[in-house]
C-alpha cells in the first residue's frame, strides 16, 4: 500500500513517462506504493531503513516467526530498489503465515511492484477479508486490475475502497487514472480534481491531474497545476514533453503498453 503521503517534485519530462500511465502512477495507491497506503509514495522512514538493511535482515533471520520484522526488512529492500529480494522475503513470510492479512497484503503489493500482476491479484484476493475490509488492499486490487486491463473491475475495487475511506486522495487518484486508461477523460478529470483539492494530496496526485489535462489538450491548465510543485521553467519543460508525447499518433497504444510495465518509481527522499 500507515503513513502520510510525501510530496516530491516531478522530474523534468516526468510527465512523458507519465503518459505511460505506469507513471500515471497507478498509484497503486496504497498498492504498489512502497508502504501500504498511497500512490507511489515512499515511507517517510525509508531512508533510515535503507541505511539499516543489515540490522533488519539480522533481526528477521533471528526470528523468522516475527512478521513485523520481516515486513520492516522487506520495506527497506523495496526502498532501496531491491524488489526481487523483497518479494522473496515476503513470499516466505506469507507461506509461514498464510492467514496473516498484513503479510499477504505486503506480498501482493511487492509482486505487483515486480510486474507479476496475475500472481499479485491472487495473493491480494486472499489478503482481503469481507468481515474486516481494508481500503488499502481494495485499492491495491484495483491497481492490479488496471494493470491487467480490466478497468471496470478496477473501478469497482476503488469504489469499494472509497466506501471505507471516503475522499481518500490516493484512491481517488487511482480511480481517475483508471478512467483515463478507459479513455473516459471527463470522468478522470472530475475525480482527479477532487483528489487534488484534498489537503492530504501529494505532488503525484497533482501530476496525475496535469497529465489528464494534457491528454485533453489543455496544456495551459496542466502547466498551472504543475507550478504548485515545480518552478515555472520545469513545469513548462514537463508540459512541452507531454505535448509532444500526446501528439504522437500511437499515444494511447503507448500509454497502455507502458502501463503494463508497472508504476513510476520516484527517488526516495530523506
Amino acid at each position: 500500500m500507515a503513513f502520510a503521503p510525501l510530496s516530491f517534485p516531478v522530474r523534468p519530462a516526468a510527465l512523458v513517462r507519465a503518459v505511460s500511465l505506469g507513471a500515471m502512477s497507478l498509484v497503486l495507491a496504497g498498492c504498489l506504493s512502497r508502504a501500504p497506503e498511497t500512490t507511489g509514495s515512499i515511507n517517510p522512514r525509508a531512508g533510515e531503513a535503507r541505511a539499516d538493511i543489515g540490522r533488519l535482515a539480522a533481526r528477521s533471520t533471528a526470528n523468522p516467526a516475527d512478521v513485523g520484522a520481516a515486513l520492516a526488512y522487506a520495506r527497506a529492500l523495496r526502498a532501496s530498489d531491491q524488489t526481487a529480494q523483497a518479494v522473496a522475503v515476503l513470499q516466505q513470510t506469507a507461506l509461514r503465515n498464510p492467514k496473516d492479512a498484513s503479510a499477504l497484503a505486503a506480498y501482493g503489493k511487492a509482486l505487483a511492484e515486480a510486474g507479476r500482476f496475475a500472481e499479485a491479484a491472487a495473493v491480494l484476493q486472499n489478503a482481503h477479508s469481507p468481515a474486516n475490509p481494508d481500503w488499502r488492499v481494495l485499492s491495491a486490487q484495483g491497481a492490479v486490475a488496471d494493470q491487467l486491463g480490466d478497468h471496470a473491475q478496477a473501478q469497482g475495487y476503488y469504489r469499494a475502497a472509497l466506501k471505507i475511506a471516503p475522499g481518500e486522495p490516493a484512491v481517488l487518484s487511482n480511480l481517475g487514472l483508471s478512467y483515463a486508461l478507459a479513455k473516459q477523460l471527463r470522468e478522470a478529470e472530475t475525480v482527479l480534481r477532487q483528489a487534488a483539492a484534498d489537503p492530504r494530496a501529494d505532488a503525484r496526485v497533482r501530476q496525475n491531474l496535469a497529465l489528464v489535462l494534457g491528454l485533453e489538450g489543455r496544456f495551459g491548465e496542466a502547466e498551472e497545476v504543475l507550478r504548485r510543485d515545480l518552478g515555472p521553467a520545469e513545469a513548462a519543460q514537463n508540459v512541452a514533453a507531454l505535448r509532444g508525447a500526446v501528439s504522437q499518433p500511437n499515444a494511447w497504444q503507448a500509454i497502455r503498453s507502458a502501463d503494463k510495465a508497472g508504476p513510476a518509481r520516484p527517488a526516495p527522499r530523506g
